[in-house]
């Protein structure tokens, strides 16, 4: 292993922990402050293990690597609100991401960005069952954090049943069996009105 192979991978990592400076709109459950995105990912990375029984066939360590790298990129592009109101924000999200994505990644040695851009790609396609299960779990991870948050970014932001539904579909499509539950919370925070009929 050569110095130069060792010091791209100590770059990468020092500029991976500014993901931890990227502050999202969804509080922590117990409503603090906002969550970070590092944060985020690693509370993903958390539930990929904890609710493996949902998805037996998937690779776990594919979704591992999955969930470590798919907001990375947010480094440079920032956190794009998942309820953006006026979709501004949305219509450059995929420029401003693949710039930050060959950026960040390029930070490595050649081999090992390409796979960890690969393992980005591959969340972001939605298209293999280890990226469903990951995106899946995204979802359902900001539900919670809204969920133990008594409404979080939901009541803030004046979030509706419709668009909240369309949010968490990779979860009924991926994790049925999690979809019951799903839909109890979003039933309840709308009889509550944090979420809007």
């Amino acid at each position: 292993m050569s110095d130069a192979r060792l010091a791209r991978q100590i770059e990468f990592l020092t500029e991976a922990d500014k993901l931890k400076t990227i502050v999202r709109r969804t509080p922590l459950a117990d409503q603090s402050r906002l969550e970070n995105s590092a944060e985020h990912s690693w509370h993903v990375a958390l539930a990929a293990i904890a609710l493996r029984e949902y998805a037996p066939d998937v690779d776990l360590q594919r979704v591992l690597e999955l969930v470590a790298v798919h907001d990375l990129v947010e480094i440079d592009a920032g956190d794009t609100f998942a309820y953006d109101p006026d979709g501004r924000v949305h219509m450059t999200k995929t420029d401003r991401e693949r710039a930050a994505a060959d950026r960040v990644f390029g930070l490595l040695p050649a081999d090992q960005g390409a796979r960890l851009r690969e393992r980005w790609e591959e969340f972001e396609a939605m298209e293999s069952a280890e990226a469903r299960y990951a995106n899946a779990l995204d979802r359902l991870q900001a539900l919670l954090q809204n969920m133990s948050a008594g409404g979080g970014s939901w009541s803030t932001y004046g979030v509706t049943r419709a668009q909240v539904l369309a949010r968490m579909a990779p979860v009924e499509a991926t994790l049925p069996d999690v979809w019951p539950f799903v839909l109890d919370v979003i039933d309840r925070f709308c009889a509550e009105g944090a979420i809007r009929e």
